[in-house]
């Protein structure tokens, strides 16, 4: 049985899904919270596979949201359901590596084809050999959305967020760059850029240098060479 965690601040929305969900065999819903602040206190203590996120919820919305629970080292399935459609914010959900995307209104038939995705997903890797030829990663890949993973991460990181970042860097080879400025560039929370360039600094993929000439407070500078 798969456990979901709902974030709906509409209780009628959160009734439908968690009836959609419910009537869904193998899927049961876990917890239901109208914000994500609530979730995120109750996932210090609990560990849930799947999430369906909605948006516009009071006092973070979905980006926040997802920034802060990459943060806490955590990195279950989301299936985004919400108003939100313009192509910037999918875009951005999807590189946080978001499984799926519904759009309301929509029927239960998209509901569940989102849910049995999942479990597909799910099952594949589950039995997965440890080594996989290119064939089985790019079966296990198309249609989700997220790239095929070449390399272990730390956990909480997430390869899309990865990518996108080494793209800004590779762009910029040779140039100096603070932990928000890359944040400000890729449309990340600096909480976010900066574990992604902590790790990338432990692994020697780019360099770090203080820079003590901003006339304030000294700044860390990051380099791709």
């Amino acid at each position: 049985m798969v456990s979901v965690m709902i974030i709906e601040d509409d209780p009628m929305v959160a009734a439908i899904n968690r009836q959609y969900v419910e009537n869904t065999p193998g899927f049961a819903v876990e917890a239901v919270f109208p914000s994500g602040v609530g979730a995120l206190e109750y996932l210090k203590g609990h560990d849930v596979p799947l999430i369906i996120l909605d948006f516009y919820t009071p006092m973070m919305n979905g980006m926040e949201f997802v920034d802060r629970l990459h943060g806490m080292g955590k990195a279950p399935a989301i299936i985004m359901v919400t108003s939100a459609s313009d192509a910037q914010t999918i875009r951005q959900m999807f590189l946080r590596g978001v499984v799926d995307y519904l759009v309301k209104p929509f029927e239960y038939k998209r509901f569940q084809e989102a849910l049995e995705r999942f479990r597909q997903s799910r099952e594949q890797w589950e039995i997965q050999e440890t080594a996989l030829d290119q064939a089985a990663i790019d079966r296990m890949t198309v249609g989700t959305g997220q790239p095929a993973v070449s390399e272990p991460l730390a956990k909480g990181l997430n390869a899309a967020t990865m990518q996108m970042i080494r793209e800004f860097l590779q762009a910029h080879r040779g140039e100096g760059h603070t932990s928000e400025e890359v944040a400000e560039q890729v449309c990340l929370s600096r909480i976010t850029v900066r574990r992604y360039m902590n790790y990338l600094t432990e692994i020697r993929e780019i360099s770090s240098r203080i820079d003590y000439q901003t006339g304030g407070r000294p700044s860390i500078q990051y380099y791709l060479e």
